[in-house]
């Protein structure tokens, strides 16, 4: 795995614009030799399985990454113009790993030779046959589980329900959440039992073995001795299998499934003679899971914190025993670092019982050491989830392992984590695509996800991925992996510069003294979440909490060692400026730190940074003229406002950034015709006030020239400041953010927002009007609609239709005092999924709870109501 994110990695670097320019003759043609050598790997690791290419791996990655080296060092001299002999240099200095790559590639294709090149992976039948039959049905004795009661109810209405035909009924979830366990319980439920004919259970496994499975079919079937079938080809088996299923009603478990194509297989075995017949599928992947069955796949959630709890102890006392009270608590903070996976509770459980006095002290030794227990058990934890790691594609496999640079239960926003996939190299188009690096990594992300190996912590109202994270089960084995393969250094423990580790990526996670002199100078990614370890001085008067890195010799040394730095995250203390040294990091991608002042001019020399994030503690910040040269950034996010000086270089010229999609944190007073023109790309913009709002000009905020704006947001720190009249908005406009604003009437201020044809989601915050009711007229309507959100409006009147919201799925109002009812109208809304209310009238609850009755009784889809002042669920 390593060596192919190397091999993307190069590609990446190579695939820069204008990079030949960059380089003399005899040079470029050396780049189209490495380019054409890189592309050649890539091919080979993503398509051919043979384990003489995987004993060149490592060779393979030592050659790539000395090349990549090579030509970011000759890109570097090029920029700083430190060898005026450059054309005579870099063409004998770049020879060397020219020579290398044609050397590995040569030893590659001969291996691939020896083996007639037949080791490209074709899933299909004929490559899947195996010979050796073995029985898999889960022996697993009156396994004692907690919290399936609710799925067993889903999965047993599914099996013996009406439905005639053929029904695939599926469970995913990720491994040892207990989807084999389900599905054992529902095929041993004796209502299950009395309702079909014959049952089979037949288990898949990443090494699909086409004739076992017909086997045991068979098996299942007929309890013939396997040596019956030894003279049948694996087609006389197959219909035998399906002349045994056409007759009675049957109930087939598929577990353990992988793939599409092996489902395209083993489905034709499948007879559906209209008899109620069912197929239960289990698998890990939800994308195999909706392919086999798109109307209504069962996703298994994780366990809730009684469930864990009760799991636990029914594993550790028994069924009929109490546990001891005084173990109660500390049991509690066991079962809830589990994070509600049975198979982690499982293990631990069997380590309590069989290992560890039942005693207070060696249960919170238990709790402080649980990471460390889990790794123990390689076989029944790590080596179970980790058949999902082994089973992605190489593309798949380092963005995966990045989660583990993230310390524990950490919070990840999915848009830097795109950004950071890019920045780190991880991100390459498919030959021919139209799609852009975001969109693939998009992509990546949801593929994770549908494979249950990344969770989906937050989402916004239309289903995107707002906030992931990872299990800590998952994340103990991206550290083991990762440190393994070299893939990356998780900085834990301290160790002596004797035992430098020789990685490329590193992520200081606990605080050790002089940690930043121990990485090397091949550093390319650094993401410190604890103390450096640089010398700090303690700041009272404006940062009382956070001591500040001053001491600048040293700054200036750790950094300017790093020639190949792409990512650098700091978020330890703040620097007492903005280290000068870091601009001089010419490769440097992404850009996070924390600093007092102003952003330098020379920034501005970091001509292939794509995002850069500052959390300076400066009231008002001033960027630098020269940030419009940096034509790469894709992504400024800024603590508070900031002021973005003209795009004008002089009366004549007129810079921009092209390539800009998101700005948070731009002042005000720049929002200017000329700045968002220089910024014609922009997709996301929040717009922050300054802190004093006397005698301030209040221009029209006109943006209809920025036409690929989707997202805008306003900011304010005082409340009811804007005129709400001050807008001009762009028609591509789909989500709108409006906070502390004015105006006279509610209806003159939001009509026009109508006719915005693409707008799908409006929050409205803080906001008031002179009067205190809200009517829309017939022209008034949100065509494209679908979240509404109201929070602490002085509204009290409310007067609409269901045609004025004929898309909306979801409304949710908060602190909303004096409203009193919702239009009744909205009964009559079809979309209209939830409605949610925090701390409002309790005539407008009223108002809500008749809606939902209404719609019942005229037999609408259940709308979901929340009150949350009253904390019920309805």
């Amino acid at each position: 795995m390593e060596a192919y994110t190397a091999v993307i990695s190069l590609l990446q670097t190579l695939d820069q614009p204008n990079i030949s320019e960059l380089f003399y003759d005899h040079s470029t043609e050396m780049l189209d030799s490495l380019h054409a050598t890189a592309e050649y790997f890539q091919d080979v690791l993503e398509n051919t399985s043979n384990e003489k290419i995987k004993s060149l791996e490592e060779d393979i990655r030592v050659v790539v990454s000395e090349a990549e080296d090579v030509v970011e060092m000759k890109i570097s001299e090029i920029i700083k113009e430190e060898s005026w002999t450059f054309g005579i240099l870099q063409h004998h200095d770049m020879l060397p790993v020219v020579e290398k790559m044609d050397t590995t590639k040569k030893q590659v294709m001969e291996i691939l030779s020896d083996d007639d090149a037949d080791q490209i992976l074709e899933l299909t039948a004929d490559s899947l046959i195996g010979s050796n039959y073995s029985t898999s049905y889960p022996m697993l004795s009156n396994d004692i589980v907690q919290g399936l009661e609710g799925d067993l109810e889903m999965i047993d209405k599914r099996l013996r329900g009406r439905e005639s035909g053929l029904d695939i009924v599926t469970i995913s979830g990720m491994g040892g959440i207990g989807k084999t366990t389900l599905a054992k319980k529902a095929y041993d439920h004796l209502p299950i039992r009395y309702h079909f004919d014959i049952f089979v259970w037949v288990t898949i496994s990443q090494e699909f073995q086409y004739r076992n499975v017909l086997l045991e079919a068979l098996h299942c079937i007929s309890k013939k001795n396997p040596k019956y079938y030894d003279e049948m080809n694996d087609n006389e088996l197959a219909d035998l299998v399906q002349k045994s299923l056409k007759g009675p009603r049957y109930l087939v478990v598929v577990d353990d499934i992988w793939s599409r194509d092996v489902w395209d297989i083993i489905s034709q075995i499948f007879p559906n003679r209209n008899n109620g017949s069912r197929v239960l599928l289990t698998t890990r992947e939800t994308d195999v899971a909706i392919y086999a069955n798109t109307s209504s796949p069962h996703k298994m959630n994780l366990l809730d914190l009684d469930n864990s709890w009760k799991l636990l102890c029914d594993k550790v006392f028994g069924l009929e025993h109490d546990h001891p009270p005084e173990l109660e608590e500390i049991g509690k903070q066991i079962a809830e670092k589990c994070q509600g996976l049975p198979l982690i509770i499982s293990v631990i459980a069997g380590h309590l019982s069989k290992t560890v006095p039942k005693t207070l002290k060696s249960w919170k030794y238990v709790a402080q050491t649980l990471s460390e227990i889990i790794a123990s058990h390689p076989n029944k934890c790590l080596g179970v989830l980790g058949l999902s790691y082994h089973h992605l594609p190489n593309r798949l496999k380092p963005c995966f392992l990045s989660m583990g640079d993230f310390p524990e239960d950490f919070q990840v926003d999915t848009r830097r984590l795109i950004q950071l996939w890019i920045a780190e190299g991880f991100i390459r188009m498919p030959s021919g695509s139209r799609k852009s690096l975001e969109e693939v990594a998009k992509n990546y992300l949801e593929d994770l996800i549908s494979r249950n190996l990344i969770m989906a912590r937050k989402k916004r109202y239309n289903g995107e991925v707002k906030v992931c994270g990872i299990h800590d089960v998952l994340r103990e084995f991206c550290l083991i992996e990762a440190e393994m393969t070299e893939f990356m250094h998780v900085m834990i423990t301290p160790f002596s510069p004797a035992q430098r580790p020789n990685f490329r990526r590193f992520s200081i996670q606990e605080y050790f003294v002089d940690a930043y002199i121990l990485l090397p100078p091949v550093t390319r990614s650094i993401y410190c979440f604890s103390y450096l370890g640089i010398p700090s001085e303690p700041r009272i008067k404006l940062l009382p909490i956070l001591p500040i890195y001053r001491h600048d010799p040293i700054i200036h040394g750790f950094f300017s060692s790093f020639n190949h730095l792409r990512v650098l995250i700091i978020l330890s203390p703040y620097f007492g400026s903005f280290p000068l040294v870091i601009t001089k990091l010419f490769h440097l991608r992404y850009l996070q730190v924390r600093c007092l002042g102003n952003i330098p001019e020379s920034i501005s020399e970091l001509l292939n940074l794509q995002t850069l994030i500052c959390d300076a503690n400066s009231l008002e910040m001033t960027l630098p003229r020269k940030i419009w040269m940096m034509k790469n950034l894709r992504y400024i996010r800024l603590k508070d406002a900031s002021y973005l000086p003209s795009p004008r270089i002089d009366k004549n010229l007129v810079t921009g950034m092209p390539n800009l999609e998101e700005f948070f944190g731009l002042c005000y007073s720049s929002c200017t015709n000329e700045v968002f023109s220089s910024i014609p790309n922009l997709k996301r913009l929040t717009i922050h006030a300054p802190l004093r709002v006397d005698n301030v000009p209040w221009h029209l905020l006109d943006m209809s020239s920025s036409r690929k704006l989707e997202a805008f947001k306003l900011s304010w720190r005082q409340r009811f400041a804007w005129p709400m009249k001050r807008f001009g908005f762009p028609t591509s406009l789909r989500k709108l953010t409006l906070a502390s604003c004015s105006a006279k009437k509610w209806e003159e201020t939001l009509s026009p927002l109508t006719k915005l044809p693409n707008l799908e989601e409006l929050k409205l915050k803080y906001c008031r009007a002179e009067d205190d009711v809200w009517r829309l007229t017939d022209k008034d309507l949100f065509r494209s609609l679908k979240l509404l959100l109201l929070s602490e409006l002085n509204l009290k009147g409310w007067e609409a239709s269901s045609d004025s919201f004929p898309n909306l799925k979801r409304l949710v109002l908060k602190e909303c005092k004096d409203l009193q009812e919702i239009p009744t109208d909205f009964v009559e809304i079809c979309t209209l999924e939830s409605i949610e209310l925090h701390d409002c009238t309790t005539t407008a609850e009223a108002s809500v709870r008749n809606i939902k009755q209404e719609r019942e009784d005229m037999g609408y889809n259940i709308l979901k109501v929340y009150i949350h002042n009253s904390h019920s669920k309805l």
